[in-house]
């Protein structure tokens, strides 16, 4: 049996994503030195904002995170290695559960043109993305990516201190999560885990839902608009599986909306242009070239903006109905976690997991 890592080239796709991402801005070397400067500072401020806002603290004696201002080269390196880290197992139980497997010289051609792929998508998110936690593989890291930051700022004509700090509270709302909440990331290890051995996919079924996915993306290039279409998520049918994307989506749709809330939720007295920044953030996400559509009808990325909205329309919904403290009852245990039914109707929520009547709602 060939081995997890012939069946993804990771270094072939790290170099190709290197290759495509671009530099972002230029900028002078001091410039660049005062940007990774003011955001170690900018994250460091937003710490006691959100803590003090949700109410969550760090389990006491836990990993201290550790904030990495990077470029797009390093996201591009530090993906890589998580990716990795999180599908080369996953992909080691499914060859485990087939009945065949490709042989050496097709698996070689194989591993090497999906890490063409994967380079491809890394290099399209790493020009994008403008910060995450790093929840799999090293994990524990809060990664802040300067050129993409300083990129969207001047693009939005914003004021750049208010928007980094904007956006390093968002960041941060996901490192507290991670680690104000240590049941977190086995429970979201464990959904994956149950999503791979429910899966029975064989070569030829799977060709014929990649043509699907493949015939989707030429409705993008000819401009149809169909925010529902799910990508390479199409790929997946099985009742099983489809259940358990259910739960998975929930709580990436939960964690997203949560960071969203607090977002904006510190106010102008903390981040005075915030309205400006939503209003004009909210725009970025709608501004979409032929290019743009091809790669977010690919990836599936109207549902990650549909995932923005239900999460956050869940969590305003919960803390307008019973505060703040009966809201962080949904980090108590796995199953206070929404339902994916619950996210647009909060009151459900309330009822199932607070069991009380949601007044108001």
């Amino acid at each position: 049996m060939p081995s997890a890592s012939s069946m993804v080239d990771w270094d072939l796709a790290a170099r190709t994503a290197r290759r495509l991402s671009g530099s972002g801005p230029s900028t002078t070397r001091e410039d660049a030195a005062a940007v990774v400067r003011e955001l170690h500072e900018a994250a460091a401020t937003a710490v006691a904002h959100v803590e003090g806002l949700t109410g969550l603290s760090p389990v006491p004696g836990g990993p201290v995170p550790e904030v990495a201002v990077v470029d797009r080269p390093g996201w591009v390196d530090a993906n890589t290695r998580g990716m990795a880290a999180l599908l080369d197992p996953l992909v080691d139980a499914l060859a485990e559960q087939q009945d065949s497997r490709p042989g050496p010289l097709a698996t070689a051609i194989g591993s090497r043109a999906t890490g063409v792929q994967a380079g491809g998508v890394l290099a399209y998110l790493s020009s994008r993305v403008l910060g995450q936690y790093e929840v799999f593989g090293t994990g524990g890291r809060l990664l802040l990516v300067a050129p993409n930051i300083v990129a969207t700022e001047e693009k939005l004509g914003v004021d750049p201190s208010d928007f980094r700090l904007w956006v390093c509270l968002h960041e941060v709302t996901h490192q507290l999560q991670f680690t104000a909440v240590p049941w977190l990331k086995p429970h979201l290890e464990a959904q994956i885990a149950e999503f791979v051995e429910a899966s029975d996919l064989s070569t030829d079924v799977l060709r014929e839902r990649l043509q699907d996915v493949l015939r989707s993306i030429g409705g993008a290039l000819r401009g149809d608009d169909d925010g529902d279409a799910e990508g390479l998520m199409a790929l997946i049918r099985d009742p099983r599986q489809r259940a358990v994307l259910d739960r998975v989506t929930a709580v990436m749709s939960l964690v997203e909306g949560h960071a969203e809330f607090v977002m904006d939720g510190v106010g102008p007295d903390v981040v005075p242009s915030v309205r400006t920044l939503r209003k004009r953030f909210a725009q970025r996400r709608k501004g979409r070239g032929p290019l743009d559509r091809v790669l977010r009808r690919l990836l599936g990325l109207e549902q990650k903006m549909k995932q923005y909205a239900d999460g956050r329309v869940f969590v305003g919904g919960v803390v307008d109905l019973v505060g703040m403290e009966g809201f962080n009852q949904v980090w108590a245990r796995p199953e206070n976690l929404p339902l994916i039914d619950e996210l647009t109707a909060p009151e459900r929520w309330v009822e199932r997991v607070l069991g009380r009547p949601a007044i108001g709602a």
